[in-house]
């Protein structure tokens, strides 16, 4: 009896992990061409809400930058 129940357990734990994340699921792709004058703590700033910090670390990340350093012209992706 316990063998039935930790199975059918499994199963629905199984499924439920499935359909939690659909394969190839992302969110919407944001591009943002830098300006002049734009620092990563300006862009994160009028992007996202909340402390502006965390987002200069989420776009540095997404973007690979080994610094803050930014030019016009450069393309980032915005997570």
């Amino acid at each position: 009896m316990f063998a039935k129940a930790a199975l059918l357990v499994a199963l629905a734990l199984a499924a439920w992990a499935v359909a939690a994340r659909p394969l190839g699921a992302r969110g919407q792709r944001t591009l943002y061409r830098v300006q002049p004058y734009d620092t990563l703590w300006s862009i994160a700033a009028s992007h996202y809400a909340g402390d502006a910090r965390a987002s200069v670390w989420r776009i540095e990340r997404a973007n690979r930058l080994s610094s803050p350093e930014i030019s016009p012209g450069e393309v980032l992706r915005l997570p």
